[in-house]
């Protein structure tokens, strides 16, 4: 038999990932629903109530407009969503501003399932990748993105959104990792096609740049043994979040300490090809 194949709807494409996690995600633009959104965002990040993450109005312009606004449901709660718009180059890319999911459903790939239908919204609409940025302290966010979805950094930005006096950044600086996920890079693709990638291996003669104590303090290597070195592993705090609460001193030094390492090394041309299960950027100079 042959004949055109039926074409996949944005929600077809999106179905698998979505049982895994046993939630239905859907496009929002209704005013209530968009309300839903800020709820959620603020019981995420309990920010400070003049700078919310993004606000009810922000967020009806940007779907008025044609932006992507998404959230993932467990029956009639809300426990995850996702914000972007397009970005430069114009119909090429998209900026994902905002994703959040609801702690109580960690572990069950809500973020996974979410990433992978803001993906297929963006193919669906002719774009090429997605941009977005992350704390490169958060371990389990930076194993997400460049373990699980294979996105990789373009650029150490520091201090990005100034001071953020929230439940989660602590007011300790905002540095940010700008990520790209080439939606149709093989490694992509092969990743969202098996529910996500794994960890980085490490190479033999790899130098740790930056590893963690036992006490949980940020120990840097001379300069001299990592700044030219071929491969480098840059190491994380095991959890910086519980750590701004309990040492915002010893938060305070991790910041320093990735920001002077990692934030050079992507400064000075070297690319971050991974993450390991451990917790370390996996960086490699172009010029070695």
């Amino acid at each position: 038999m042959t004949g055109v194949p039926e074409r996949r709807t944005i929600d077809d494409m999106a179905a698998q990932p979505a049982a895994v996690a046993q939630i239905v995600i859907r496009e929002l633009s209704a005013l209530a629903d968009l309300e839903e959104v800020y709820a959620l965002f603020d019981r995420i990040w309990k920010p400070d109530r003049s700078n919310p993450p993004v606000t009810v109005e922000h967020l009806r312009a940007l779907t008025h407009a044609g932006n992507y606004v998404a959230g993932a449901y467990d029956g009639d709660e809300l426990v995850g969503a996702c914000v972007g718009f397009f970005a430069a180059p114009p119909g090429r890319s998209m900026h994902s501003h905002v994703a959040g999911v609801s702690a109580a459903t960690r572990g069950r790939h809500v973020g996974f399932a979410l990433k992978s239908h803001q993906r297929d919204w963006a193919l669906e609409h002719g774009l090429a990748e997605i941009t977005w940025t992350f704390d490169p302290l958060v371990r389990r966010n930076a194993y997400f993105n460049l373990a699980k979805l294979q996105a990789r950094p373009s650029d150490y930005l520091v201090d990005f959104y100034g001071d953020m006096d929230d439940a989660i950044n602590g007011g300790q600086g905002s540095d940010r990792l700008l990520v790209r996920w080439r939606l149709e890079d093989p490694a992509v693709v092969a990743a969202c096609a098996r529910g996500g990638g794994a960890g980085a291996v490490v190479a033999p003669g790899v130098v740790a740049a930056l590893t963690e104590s036992p006490s949980g303090r940020p120990v840097a290597a001379p300069r001299s043994v990592w700044a030219r070195a071929g491969r480098v592993l840059v190491g994380t705090p095991s959890d910086i979040e519980a750590l701004r609460g309990t040492d915002p001193e010893t938060a305070r030094l991790w910041r320093s300490a990735v920001r002077d390492v990692l934030g050079e090394l992507i400064g000075g041309g070297a690319r971050v090809t991974g993450f390991t299960r451990s917790g370390s950027y996996v960086v490699e100079r172009t010029d070695a």
